[in-house]
């Protein structure tokens, strides 16, 4: 039965993106134009470089934008318009390569059609992206190989995916060892009714398929990522009363998160690093997620798992990292505490932006 539903699903999710919706002002819910922090000036000037029919067809939740870009290969999945294929393309440079892929047919056009205007924009000889029409539960039907990528980014289609832990899967697939998956995506608070995760337009605005904020620990464990880093998060409103009533007392959280595939190879025990000052934009400080900043020059106790995550993936130039006990005061992991039994959110610190102290999501969220 599962099938079927799936299937339906897709074709509805088409339709709304595809036909009724034309513009991001159309959405009914602030849930997919929900941005956790501002701009940095980099970003909002290569936003002003990309077209105006592509930002117009933008619908997303956050801002999917990590660090240490340059020569990447990058997927991202539901790329919808282009939007973030474009800023990205942007950072990777020339020589890097951005990969989008989008199961609606017309937001694919959308993207496609403004590739000669970017590289004239960008000043580059040849494309460094390209668009897909495909699925991102099957993206090897697409012919994306194994391990191909250095990061799989994804800004608020996940939730539209029937099967999220397909997604993850082909996530983990296509992403070299060390490769990051760097995504925001929407959170509810319980796991949704049968009358919400019914509901054509409540999946249409991201909140419908939005995975239960527990789930995605216990997929990403399952899948074989490292435990979630969480960066961002920031409170989803509805505004409208139909909408509202459905949904009841569930609430929804804009969540940035990032997941290593981490080889077996590189982990070891803690550690202290230092970071160097050498990414661009980053110079004095690193903000990692909400619980490591990494400072020029600043030694750092990490546990074992962030020290495996930067000795696997594209910072570990910008680190010297060195065996040692980390402190029992050190943060443990990326966002390493985890429910309990009988726990609920309002035991955990609040996250507001990137850097402020916490744990896994904000503590306004009730149960």
């Amino acid at each position: 039965m599962a099938a079927p539903r799936g299937e339906q699903t897709h074709r509805e999710v088409q339709d709304y993106y595809g036909k009724e919706l034309q513009k991001s002002e159309d959405l009914k819910t602030n849930a997919c134009v929900t941005l956790a922090r501002p701009l940095p000036k980099s970003v909002r000037e290569a936003l002003e470089r990309v077209h105006e029919e592509v930002l117009a067809r933008y619908y997303g939740c956050g801002l999917v934008i990590p660090e240490c870009l340059a020569l990447c290969r990058i997927l991202d999945l539901g790329s919808g318009s282009g939007r973030d294929c474009y800023l990205l393309s942007q950072l990777v440079g020339e020589q890097g390569h951005v990969t989008g892929i989008d199961m609606t047919e017309g937001q694919v056009e959308v993207a496609k059609k403004h590739i000669a205007y970017h590289m004239d924009k960008f000043g580059y000889q040849k494309p460094n992206v390209e668009f897909l029409q495909g699925y991102m539960e099957k993206l090897g039907d697409a012919g994306l190989a194994d391990e191909s990528y250095d990061i799989v980014i994804s800004n608020c289609v996940i939730n539209l995916a029937p099967d999220k832990r397909a997604v993850l899967r082909e996530a983990y697939r296509v992403l070299k060892p060390g490769g990051e998956m760097y995504f925001s995506d929407v959170y509810a608070s319980q796991r949704l009714s049968e009358a919400v995760r019914k509901h054509r337009v409540l999946w249409g605005e991201c909140l419908a398929g939005a995975l239960y904020w527990r789930d995605l620990y216990s997929i990403a464990e399952e899948v074989g990522f490292s435990t979630p880093c969480l960066v961002t998060a920031s409170p989803i409103t509805i505004g409208d009363k139909e909408l509202e009533g459905i949904i009841g007392d569930c609430r929804f959280v804009s969540a940035t998160f990032r997941l290593f595939k981490v080889p077996g190879s590189s982990r070891a025990g803690p550690g202290q690093v230092i970071y160097n000052g050498g990414i661009v934009g980053h110079e004095q400080e690193l903000v990692f997620d909400a619980n490591f900043t990494f400072k020029e020059g600043e030694v750092v106790d990490v546990d074992a798992e962030m020290a495996a995550i930067l000795r696997s993936s594209r910072f570990a130039e910008e680190f010297l990292i060195r065996a040692g006990g980390a402190n029992a005061d050190a943060p443990q992991g990326c966002c390493r505490k985890r429910a309990k039994a009988g726990e609920d959110l309002r035991s955990l610190p609040a996250v507001g932006a990137a850097g402020s102290p916490g744990s896994c999501l904000p503590s306004r969220w009730h149960l």
